[in-house]
């Protein structure tokens, strides 16, 4: 084997060990945030909690918004594996819902996320918001349109506004419970605007 073959083979070595440490980081992180929230989620503390330095860590993830839009990334891929997603524009949102409460602290970094977005100094987490609003206003609103096709909804409503108004019922909702869970069921009450949105005549 040549130099240049053995240089290679330790490129593709350090690649794979690099790539491996990156997701040993991440399910911690993940870990750490479902159960603790995102205050508890420092770099230190995930550095911390894997047995490596906070310089290593800050290798793959240099700043805590890099770290942040990392997890809530990776745990939306492992959330596209659910069954029956996207089924209809509401129903989807109030099932979601349903599985957040078992998830709090993931819920708390995605209106994290969501407030920094719209703060100065996080360009990265606002273009992330941005380009994810407008994905979700874009997939709802297909939904939207299929649903009028079929005679579900009214035709005469515009299918990006009510898929606008199906995110904010959403993610305020989120906000509420996360502050008084005893007083907010998501869950039922985006049942309920699924029940006001009228079929056509």
């Amino acid at each position: 084997m040549t130099s240049a073959d053995d240089a290679g083979t330790v490129r593709r070595r350090g690649y794979r060990k690099g790539a491996e440490r990156r997701v040993q980081i991440l399910d911690e992180m993940i870990r750490m945030v479902a159960e603790q929230g995102v205050d508890a989620s420092s770099l230190r503390s995930v550095a911390d909690a894997l047995g490596i330095t906070h310089a290593a860590l800050r290798h793959y993830f240099p700043s805590r918004d890099e770290l942040l839009l990392a997890v809530y990334r990776e745990h939306e891929v492992r959330e596209q594996g659910a069954p029956d997603r996207l089924q209809s524009a509401i129903g989807d949102m109030r099932e979601s819902a349903g599985r957040n409460r078992e998830i709090p602290g993931l819920v708390q970094l995605y209106t994290t996320l969501a407030a920094d977005a719209v703060g100065e100094g996080h360009p990265s987490t606002r273009d992330f918001m941005r380009e994810r609003f407008a994905r979700l206003r874009g997939e709802l609103a297909e939904l939207i349109r299929r649903d009028q096709d079929l005679g579900r909804i009214r035709a005469d409503l515009d299918p990006v506004d009510l898929a606008s108004l199906s995110i904010a019922a959403s993610d305020g909702l989120q906000v509420q419970w996360l502050l008084d869970p005893e007083a907010v069921d998501g869950e039922r009450v985006l049942h309920l605007l699924e029940q006001i949105v009228p079929p056509a005549d």
